[in-house]
């Protein structure tokens, strides 16, 4: 069950929310540079709420997130940004000694935030550390992931030592495209142990519930732009989220979502937080929202009637599909439905 509730469908997505928490990649940015409308957008929410950025990204410290923020045009201090790595460093405590050695695969973000957690850290299995802990990191190559294979060689119910992942996102956008993600390299080592790695960070709650703890949200919303971590993860926690189309996920994908990875929100870019958020109508097998309007009838999705804004086709679409007790491979789906006009990163 949801803590928090959803308000009014005649309302703006940021109506009664105190907290907007974005996530960066896809939603703030791609690259090193903004995304349209992102820094506006925010900047006008952040003027009667609080901002906090959530992110699964290891590669770079809480600081120099916050000071790349600044450099967008966002009024950002290191305290506002929740990493994963900050969320591993709470896992780990709860799993070994304070003081302990630990084998750290990925960058700066990383190393940083194992020691401010009072560990030492190594890159040589060599060393005995009590665990792994791994993130991504742009310069992360074999070395490393041979390292941390070697280290975790034994079951952890045979006497092995733990692994915590910081995430495990299987791609990160960049300002040229869709990258490999972290999850990629956690599969990596996953092939060679025949281990599963404990994740920290987004779909799991910790990070959610740092987040909440740390901004003192009452009425949070979530932002992301990928459904199986950031929506997923915000549905966990029992936070309602927007989803934004300008990351990760497609149309496609946002009417195939799953009952756990719906969000309440589905957003063509962040201008839309700030505009009212057109109710669901239901009549009979036939869904309207704005002007848009599809009818299910047997396995077929019909458009009656495409409107004038494809983010409100996009969202009957979903409203039907979702709340059809079928998942989507039991329709005929027309091509319109999920088209695709808004940004790609």
């Amino acid at each position: 069950m949801a803590l928090f509730g959803r308000r009014g469908s005649a309302a703006t997505p940021l109506d009664g929310v105190d907290a907007v928490l974005a996530d960066l990649d896809g939603v703030v940015y791609a690259g090193p540079g903004p995304l349209p409308y992102a820094i506006e957008s925010l900047n006008a929410a952040g003027e009667t709420r609080r901002l906090g950025y959530i992110t699964n990204n290891a590669s770079r410290t809480d600081a120099s997130v916050a000071g790349h923020l600044r450099e967008l045009g966002l009024e950002a201090q290191a305290d506002d940004v929740v990493t994963s790595p900050q969320a591993a460093m709470r896992l780990l405590a709860t799993r070994i000694a304070p003081g302990s050695t630990v084998l750290v695969v990925g960058g700066e973000g990383l190393v940083v935030e194992v020691e401010k957690a009072g560990f030492v850290v190594t890159r040589s299995a060599e060393d005995a550390p009590a665990a792994v802990v791994q993130g991504f990191a742009p310069e992360v190559g074999w070395a490393q992931l041979a390292e941390a294979a070697y280290a975790l060689k034994l079951p952890e119910e045979d006497g092995g030592i733990p692994w915590i992942a910081t995430n495990t996102d299987w791609t990160i956008p960049q300002a040229r495209g869709i990258a490999p993600g972290n999850g990629t390299l956690v599969s990596a080592v996953h092939t060679a142990v025949g281990r599963l790695a404990t994740v920290a960070g987004k779909p799991e709650t910790p990070i959610f519930e740092e987040a909440v703890a740390r901004f003192g949200a009452q009425q949070p919303l979530f932002l992301g732009d990928r459904l199986d971590t950031d929506i997923l993860g915000a549905n966990r926690a029992g936070i309602p989220s927007a989803l934004v189309l300008t990351g990760i996920d497609r149309p496609k994908q946002v009417l195939a979502a799953p009952a756990g990875s719906q969000p309440t929100f589905i957003l063509g870019d962040l201008r839309e937080l700030s505009e009212p958020y057109p109710e669901a109508v239901v009549r009979g097998n036939g869904v309207t929202v704005g002007r848009a309007t599809v009818r299910i009838e047997g396995a077929d999705i019909h458009i009656v009637s495409e409107g004038d804004r494809q983010v409100d086709l996009l969202r009957a679409g979903a409203h039907a599909i979702w709340h059809s007790g079928r998942a989507i491979y039991g329709f005929r789906v027309p091509e319109r439905l999920y088209a695709d006009p808004f940004h790609r990163p």
